[in-house]
């Protein structure tokens, strides 16, 4: 089967060291090729270090190494990961992937978690612009200690922490408050914030939230991209003001926009203000045009959009005070529904997605494509192949769709390209793990679909079902 492609930057599985990266790498994979000599020149130069950084790698696409890939939910190439511990503690690699980056980066996830403060000159680096957490105790030891040590250890990679008995040591913040305290320190906002909950989820959430700014800005300034990764990987719903940084009404837009964050501030939110020269990406992802800006969109946790275009200043409150309310209509990123559809393989687009797999009453194989996927551009002879064969089965359709053109329907999970799935006149889904020869796809398809009368019959079923699957069937 095909190792999905997916623009990932993760990383991988690894023996058991005191510190090691593991790095999967699948043949043919684009992304793996240019990391492979940088990681090989990062390993050379961490050889002779001490204590032992050890850094690895592993095929994913060889069968016997597939199970090892699933138990560490390898979904994308390359993937790193930090294994500690004898593989007790893993965590994402989050670091550069260039050699002296990886090197750096690595060297600093060595030794304690967090470091002691003793003195104002240990302090100096938390003033450095860049996100510090410190705690001040009475002392190093008990059961907020404890937890903030197991919080240091599970966020290392992400922060630099820090311990004290001084809380005047520190740069910033109340010397004379009252211990034990979380202080987190940061380049924006209100600059440094405190926390007295131990619990190691109330602290883990208290950094999360209190590491990113209120609002974030997507713009070509270097530092602002670890927090529009953080912004774009986090699963609460997203509002998105973007516009021309460059233009006049830039300022009365940025005013506008910031009180409504203010006002809306108890929401569960993340905004996001961004400079379309600077987010073209994003415009691209979204199914956005520049003509339509100034525009505002919301992404909500379910991954339905709604959208704005041509805002003006005074509108931005209004209408994301309708969002909280519920009375707006979701906006569908979609390519035109095809005048002519004449290929054997039927390209459909997410307007028309729902017509074509669940009510045209036949057996579909879609597949989930992206244009740039070189697995894809392979499969994608074979597949006409496999509809040429079984043109004269009128109940039986393959289809593509343009992952990156259209929003994926929530039905189907799509982590990778490509992606396929076989779905039955009654409405059973299944993701096609078969053979990827034009053979092995008929074959598959003609022992799996489903008959006009199996159909009829999978229906009735479902209609006499009993009462008592009302909640299972509400649910679907």
């Amino acid at each position: 089967p095909c190792s999905p492609c997916t623009p990932t930057t993760s990383t991988t599985p690894s023996p058991s060291t005191p510190s090691s990266s593991s790095s999967s790498t699948p043949h043919g994979c684009g992304h793996c090729k240019s990391l492979a000599p940088e990681y090989e020149k990062a390993a050379q130069l961490l050889s002779k270090h001490d204590p032992a950084i050890v850094l690895a790698k592993v095929d994913a696409n060889d069968e016997k190494n597939k199970p090892l890939a699933g138990k560490y939910e390898v979904q994308g190439f390359p993937t790193l990961k930090i294994f500690r511990n004898g593989g007790k503690n893993i965590q994402e690699y989050k670091g550069p992937r260039e050699a002296e980056g990886i090197v750096e980066y690595l060297k600093k996830q060595v030794g304690p978690a967090s470091k002691e403060i003793k003195a104002p000159e240990d302090a100096t680096y938390l003033e450095d612009g860049k996100i510090h957490i410190v705690g001040v105790f009475t002392e190093f030891s008990g059961t907020e200690f404890t937890n903030f040590l197991e919080v240091a250890e599970k966020l290392r990679s992400d922060y630099d922490f820090g311990h004290t008995v001084h809380a005047n040591h520190l740069p910033r913040g109340d010397a004379a408050v009252e211990r034990p305290l979380v202080r987190l320190f940061k380049p924006f906002d209100e600059l440094v914030v405190d926390s007295k909950d131990f619990d190691v989820s109330a602290l883990e959430k208290f950094i999360d939230a209190s590491s990113t700014p209120k609002v974030v800005t997507f713009d070509k300034n270097p530092d602002n991209h670890p927090y529009l990764l953080k912004f774009f990987q986090t699963n609460a719903p997203k509002a998105m003001l973007f516009l021309n940084f460059s233009t006049g009404p830039f300022e009365s837009f940025k005013s506008a926009y910031y009180g409504a964050v203010e006002e809306f501030s108890g929401k569960d939110v993340k905004f996001l203000i961004g400079d379309i020269e600077a987010s073209q990406g994003a415009f691209q992802y979204f199914g956005l045009k520049e003509d339509q800006a100034p525009l505002i969109l919301i992404q909500d946790s379910d991954s339905k959009k709604f959208l704005k275009e041509q805002v003006e200043a005074g509108q931005i409150v209004a209408w994301l005070k309708d969002y909280f309310d519920g009375k707006l209509t979701p906006f569908r990123k979609s390519e035109p529904i095809p005048e002519a559809n004449n290929e054997p393989v039927k390209v459909v687009v997410a307007d028309n997605v729902h017509d074509v797999v669940f009510k045209s009453g036949k057996n579909v194989l879609i597949e989930f494509y992206a244009p740039w996927c070189g697995h894809c551009k392979k499969l994608a002879p074979i597949l006409d192949e496999a509809a040429a064969t079984l043109q004269s089965e009128e109940d039986v359709v393959i289809a593509k769709m343009d992952a990156t053109a259209n929003d994926v329907p929530s039905e189907f999970d799509v982590q990778g390209y490509p992606t396929l799935y076989f779905v039955t006149p009654s409405g059973k889904k299944v993701s096609y793990e078969g053979g990827r020869t034009a053979d092995e796809i008929v074959d598959y398809i003609k022992k799996n679909k489903e008959t006009a009368g199996q159909a009829a019959a999978a229906d009735t079923e479902k209609a006499a079902e009993p009462a008592a699957t009302e909640p299972l069937k509400d649910e679907l």
